[in-house]
């Protein structure tokens, strides 16, 4: 059990949440939710003790599995090690057991060295490498990599290590940011999984809807300067906590409409005779006063994007013998592929296999080693970067609305604020300097520039990354509703569902491409599709 009492955190005058207090219970998976910026993130350090709370007080198990982003402090540790550490008990007696061994042997060593395997058999250290193993095999791991250093390893190989060790050691609850961003669709399938079957207190941070809808059986989220736990997944918290608003403005628009009947009452007969009347009136009035409702935080891009007025050919991309390849390793090894116009394409598969380089040649902004990718007649192409700087030079002293009114010629400035405030660039946050904003400013500007540019094919690169949830939803809606081609790259299902038609898949064996949708293609790979 995680016990919150009265905790209030606020950063100068801006209130994140107070006075919250909650219970989270063991057997209850929880989804931390709001908008980014909320302070999901913020609230998962005090629950971990990394980050002191302005007031209150958090009680956890003596047993938490924490998601760490340190990899750097681990980089010169074994990668069993660096999970089995998941156990602090455990890692220590293991540490001082060792530690003892190189010393001259006396009673007193003698004695600890007992004590330190008490411990080590209390904790199932004889197993500890085996189940070790296990957590790695489920997440996708090679088992060339369990005895190197994590150095040695992929950086989003090390992300993964660090999540085992966070699932390691039987811990009493879970606290995990964000843990699918380093995980291809198998890896996210097992974590389910294994999320599913745990007993203890889960609470997690994610903005993939469609993991949050299949892992968690309560939502914590953040809003009204204050954490309300709703029942259910993500999807149904977004339909009680819309009922609940549209409730509590119709009872405040009936009220006011009675109150404005009794003024009207009053305004009639207060000086007359009827005074006893009057002052029922009054007091009744006093009662039915609206509640002023604080405002929620959630806010909610509107994404359209309007391809140019002159359609492309039949076929928008020819790719032809594309091969590429780094420091003599082959990416990407004769990738034959057309096209269509209208076609929306879904691109999966585990991170290192190739996608990002798919998509720079597809792009244009990435020569291959042999082959060609031939744009079709008036093919005009937008391109969203995972690494945003390769689109954004934040080094560049610019405002937001600098930026963006580039991305256009001859655009009119009107024009420009009217993108920026579809995309929650309101006010004071159009002039923003470009180099101050966060990952998810950066995303929406992005987004923003795409939607002011002449374009009928657009190319993205897991664009969701740093948006938050209704961020996604919006992207997805934009992208279902465009008429002309979409191309993008990302490991959430939800916004694959909802675009994609067809899918390119990076697989074991190389790329394959597929007439349907990611839920047929996860059907088909996992067997249950005949």
């Amino acid at each position: 059990m995680i016990t919150l009492s009265r905790v209030s955190k606020s950063f100068g005058s801006r209130v994140l949440f107070e006075d919250v207090t909650a219970t989270f219970n063991p057997g209850n998976r929880y989804g931390l939710t709001g908008p980014n910026g909320a302070g999901k993130t913020t609230l998962l350090k005090i629950i971990m003790g990394m980050e002191e709370a302005t007031s209150g007080s958090v009680a956890l198990p003596d047993r938490v599995g924490i998601l760490r982003q340190n990899i750097e402090a681990f980089r010169d540790f074994r990668v069993l090690d660096v999970v089995i550490m998941g156990n602090k008990r455990l890692w220590g007696a293991l540490q001082e057991r060792d530690d003892l061994y190189l010393k001259d042997m006396t009673d007193a060593i003698g004695m600890r060295l007992g004590d330190l395997e008490g411990v080590i058999a209390e904790e199932d250290g004889y197993s500890a490498e085996s189940k070790a193993e296990d957590l790695l095999s489920g997440m996708g791991l090679s088992h060339t990599y369990f005895e190197q250093k994590m150095s040695a390893v992929p950086i989003d190989t090390q992300f993964k290590v660090l999540l085992c060790q966070a699932l390691f050691g039987d811990p009493q609850a879970l606290l995990l940011d964000e843990p699918t961003n380093h995980l291809d669709l198998e890896s996210i399938g097992w974590l389910e999984t294994f999320l599913h079957n745990y007993k203890g207190t889960l609470i997690v941070i994610s903005h993939d809807r469609h993991f949050l809808n299949a892992v968690t059986t309560h939502i914590a989220d953040i809003d009204y300067n204050t954490i309300i736990i709703y029942p259910g997944n993500y999807d149904e918290m977004v339909y009680a906590k819309t009922a609940v608003r549209e409730r509590a403005e119709l009872e405040n628009k009936s009220k006011e409409k009675k109150v404005e009947q009794l003024r009207e009452f009053v305004s009639r007969f207060g000086a007359g005779t009827r005074a006893s009347q009057v002052q029922s009136r009054l007091r009744e009035m006093d009662r039915l006063q609206p509640q002023e409702l604080k405002k929620s935080n959630i806010q909610r891009p509107y994404v359209r994007f309007i391809p140019y007025e002159k359609p492309p050919g039949k076929i928008v991309l020819k790719i032809e013998g594309l091969c590429k390849g780094y420091d003599g390793v082959g990416v990407i090894k004769n990738f034959n592929l057309e096209i269509a116009r209208g076609d929306k394409i879904g691109v999966i598969g585990s991170n290192g296999r190739g996608k990002t380089t798919l998509l720079k040649m597809l792009a244009g902004v990435l020569e291959p080693d042999k082959g060609s990718v031939v744009r079709g007649h008036q093919a005009l192409i937008s391109y969203f970067a995972q690494n945003h700087e390769d689109v954004v030079d934040k080094k560049e002293n610019k405002t937001a609305f600098e930026w963006l009114k580039e991305r256009k010629q001859g655009v009119y400035d009107q024009d420009v604020r009217g993108v920026m405030g579809k995309m929650l660039f309101g006010g004071e946050d159009a002039f923003k300097h470009v180099a101050a904003l966060s990952g998810g400013e950066t995303a929406r500007l992005i987004i923003a520039g795409m939607m002011l540019a002449n374009h009928n094919v657009l190319i993205l690169d897991e664009p969701n990354n740093h948006l938050d949830l209704e961020a996604v939803s919006a992207l997805g809606w934009g992208l279902h509703e465009y008429k002309e081609t979409v191309i993008v790259a990302s490991h959430d299902r939800d916004l694959i569902n909802h675009v994609a038609t067809k899918i390119i898949a990076f697989e074991d064996d190389g790329i394959h491409v597929y007439d349907d949708t990611l839920e047929k293609y996860m059907e088909f790979k996992h067997g249950i599709k005949k």
